[in-house]
């Protein structure tokens, strides 16, 4: 009898992630939050420091078709930033690791760290170390993001609260609707390398997926107002995905409004060109890297003129569910089809 094989791709990825913890095991009490958050806290003196880490491959992560090295090495940076910012803390170091072909000439790898190093000017972040090494698969990166907050400004996932309300930063399925782009500008190429992509009136989208930006610029802004969110994750991998995440951690549920999901008029427009449901664009389109998160009620006054903030919907019981309320009206099941890694 030969020994039971499962398929990674039958847990998905955070499956795969509960699988693994269940046999971790926190020895030392300086480790306030392990696994199952953006980012682990641990105890430093009278703030915590903030540690998340992030993998991207060449081929599954980015495509050097169409994404430029500059822009490879700044969305690396900024999507862990993006993780400490969504733990409402300040990142203030990276380490950066880099596996690279025979292909990659020196000049390749100043150009990635170019955008590597316009990120950290960016982000007002310190590259402190990391390792180098060959790879026979293209290039992969891994970026350790380091932060610092007041024990008391952290937010996890687990704070949501019945009646808090649901907010979002930005727009939403702009990276998603991007990437459809550029993809089909890529098929037209190698079909006929003489054609010029045609970009032009793409540019925000395109600009989305090749250069997200962490929203740093609200977590200085939530501080200043002094409000500190009862919950907060970054969507990376879809709004839809990013709400059940905090109603698992928080063990609530959540009902969302069509008509205050916020989307670009270019994001809805080039969805709409492409045959793809803006909605569902919004709802499962990962990337984004906006901000997802609950305050309480009393601090609705103070983000309430906000031009970039949007409340989208209110945390209910657990046992109300997740729903999305179409603009008729109709209470729909909401599901999480976000991006799936495996």
């Amino acid at each position: 009898m030969s020994d039971k094989r499962t398929e990674i791709s039958e847990l998905g990825e955070f499956g795969l992630i509960d699988h693994l913890n269940q046999k971790v095991k926190i020895k030392n009490s300086s480790s306030l939050k392990g696994i199952g958050d953006d980012a682990a806290i641990i105890e430093s003196g009278d703030k915590v420091k903030v540690v998340s880490t992030d993998l991207l491959l060449e081929g599954v992560h980015f495509d050097l078709a169409y994404a430029p090295l500059p822009h490879v090495g700044f969305k690396a940076v900024a999507v862990n930033v993006s993780d400490i910012a969504a733990m409402n803390a300040i990142p203030k170091q990276i380490t950066v690791s880099i596996a690279l072909s025979n292909r990659f000439s020196v000049e390749a790898v100043d150009a990635l760290y170019s955008g590597i190093h316009a990120a950290c000017e960016h982000y007002g972040v310190d590259l402190v170390g990391g390792d180098t090494t060959a790879s026979r698969s293209g290039l992969v990166i891994s970026i350790t993001a380091i932060g610092e907050a007041k024990k008391e400004e952290i937010s996890y996932r687990s704070g949501a609260k019945v009646n808090d309300i649901l907010c979002v930063t930005g727009d939403l399925g702009g990276a998603l609707v991007g990437l459809q782009i550029l993809e089909r500008e890529k098929q037209v190429y190698l079909a006929n390398p003489d054609m010029k992509p045609d970009l032009e009136k793409y540019t925000l989208v395109t600009a989305r997926q090749l250069k997200p930006d962490a929203r740093m610029d609200i977590i200085h802004e939530l501080k200043d107002l002094e409000v500190v969110p009862t919950s907060m994750m970054d969507i990376s991998d879809g709004l839809a995905s990013e709400i059940f995440h905090i109603c698992k951690a928080s063990g609530v549920g959540a009902t969302i409004y069509e008509d205050k999901l916020p989307i670009d008029k270019q994001t809805f427009d080039t969805a709409v060109e492409l045959n793809l449901d803006p909605i569902t664009c919004v709802l499962n389109g990962g990337e984004d890297y906006e901000l997802l998160f609950t305050i309480d009620q009393k601090d609705f006054a103070k983000l309430e003129k906000h031009p970039d903030i949007h409340f989208i919907g209110h945390i209910t019981k657990a046992e109300e569910g997740k729903y999305l309320v179409t603009k008729s009206g109709t209470a729909v099941q909401i599901k999480a089809q976000g991006w799936k890694h495996f």
